[in-house]
C-alpha cells in the first residue's frame, strides 16, 4: 500500500506516558512534539505511521527498577513474581504521568476521549486520539475513592494488575514456558473493583491478569472482555500469553484482543530479541482471526514498553506491518478492521 492508501492504526497498549517520565525532561511537550531518537512513539514518526491513537497507559514502575526493563530478555521457567509496590509510591507516578497526559493535550499534541465518538472526533480532525489507560491500579485504594477521582479526570480503561501482586489480584509473572494459571484469583476488592468498573464504564484490560482472576472477571463483568496486549499461547508458550479456552471466552463475550509487537511474546522459543520476522506477527493474527473472528482482533503494540521486531522499529513502521497483512491476502476491509474499526466497535460496547 503506498502512503495515499495509508490505514489509520488505533492501538490497544503502549508506555509513552511512561517513558517520557522516566526522562526527567522539564519539557516533555516539546520532546514529545518535536520528536526524540529514542523510544518509539513521538508526534514526528507518528504521523509518518499513521497512528491514529490508542490506550496511553499508566504504568507505575517498580522502585528498583525504574531505569531498567521490566521484562527480562531471556526466557525463564522460574522468573518470580515482582514484588507488591506501596501505594504511596504508585500515587506519585501515576499522577505524574497524568500530569504529562493532561499537558501534551494542553499542547495540541493529542486529544484525550472519554468515548468511541471523541475518538473518532479526534481522528476525523488528525489528532491522536488518547484512551487514559492505568496498567495495575496500585494507586487506587481497595475502598475506590480513588477511582471516582481518576475516573472523573478521563480514566475509562485499566489493567487491574500488572505482572505482580496487589489488593485486587496477581498478574502472571514473565515465565517462559509457563501456563497464565500462576496463582490465586481476584480478591473481594477485585471482584467489587470489576463491579465498580462496569457502573462506570471503564474497560478491563485482561492482559497481564492470570487464569483465575480471568475466570473472576468472566464471570464478574457484564461487559466485552479484552486483551489489550497478547497473543497465542500455542504458538508462544509464555505466561503472557492467551490460552484456548481464554480466546473462547473472549469471543463469547463479543470482546477483542490486541496483537502485542513484544517479542518475547511472539517467537516460540520465548526471547526478547529484536531480530524476530514480521511474519511470527502475522501467524499471531492468524490464529487470533481463527478464535475470535474478524471482529475480534486489533493491535496492542505495547511501543515504548518492550522489545519490537526491527522491521518494524517504532511506530513509523506501522505501514510495513500493514502491507504484510496485504501481502498474505488480507482485503483492505479485513486491514481496515484489524487496524483500528475493531477497536472503535469495542469501545462503544464499553466505555459509550
Amino acid at each position: 500500500m503506498t502512503d495515499t492508501d495509508l490505514i489509520p492504526v488505533f492501538d490497544g497498549h503502549n508506555d509513552t506516558l511512561l517513558r517520557l517520565y522516566q526522562s526527567k525532561e522539564a519539557d516533555v511537550e516539546k520532546l514529545f512534539i518535536e520528536g526524540t531518537p529514542g523510544g518509539h512513539i513521538d508526534l514526528p514518526r507518528a504521523k509518518k505511521g499513521g497512528f491514529a491513537g490508542g490506550m496511553f497507559a499508566i504504568f507505575p514502575p517498580p522502585v528498583e527498577k525504574s531505569k531498567r526493563s521490566a521484562v527480562p530478555p531471556a526466557p525463564s521457567d522460574n522468573e518470580p513474581l515482582p514484588p507488591e509496590l506501596p501505594q504511596a509510591e504508585a500515587i506519585t507516578s501515576t499522577i505524574g504521568m497524568a500530569s504529562i497526559l493532561f499537558r501534551l493535550e494542553r499542547a495540541g499534541a493529542l486529544t484525550i476521549c472519554r468515548s468511541a465518538g471523541d475518538v473518532r472526533a479526534a481522528m476525523a480532525k488528525g489528532s491522536i486520539a488518547a484512551i487514559f489507560h492505568i496498567e495495575g491500579v496500585e494507586a487506587i485504594d481497595p475502598e475506590l475513592a480513588m477511582l471516582d477521582v481518576l475516573h472523573a479526570a478521563g480514566l475509562r480503561s485499566l489493567g487491574i494488575v500488572w505482572s505482580r501482586p496487589n489488593a485486587f489480584g496477581n498478574g502472571v509473572p514473565f515465565r517462559f514456558p509457563s501456563s497464565p494459571d500462576t496463582g490465586p484469583g481476584l480478591t473481594d476488592a477485585g471482584k467489587a473493583l470489576v463491579k465498580a468498573c462496569n457502573k462506570l464504564r471503564i474497560m478491563i484490560d485482561l492482559s497481564h491478569l492470570n487464569e483465575k482472576g480471568f475466570r473472576d472477571v468472566a464471570d464478574l463483568s457484564d461487559a466485552p472482555l479484552v486483551a489489550t496486549h497478547s497473543n497465542v499461547h500455542a504458538i508462544c508458550g509464555h505466561s503472557r500469553n492467551l490460552t484456548e479456552w481464554q480466546l473462547g471466552a473472549i469471543r463469547e463475550s463479543g470482546g477483542m484482543v490486541g496483537l502485542n509487537f513484544a517479542t518475547g511474546f511472539l517467537r516460540e522459543d520465548g526471547r526478547m530479541n529484536a531480530d524476530t520476522s514480521i511474519d511470527i506477527m502475522v501467524r499471531h493474527i492468524d490464529s487470533l482471526l481463527q478464535a475470535l473472528g474478524e471482529d475480534g482482533v486489533g493491535l496492542g503494540s505495547d511501543f515504548d514498553g518492550a522489545m519490537i521486531p526491527a522491521p518494524i522499529g517504532d511506530v513509523a513502521g506501522l505501514p510495513k506491518f500493514i502491507d504484510a497483512l496485504a501481502a498474505r491476502g488480507f482485503g483492505r476491509a479485513l486491514i481496515e478492521k484489524i487496524a483500528y474499526r475493531n477497536w472503535l466497535s469495542v469501545l462503544e460496547r464499553t466505555i459509550g
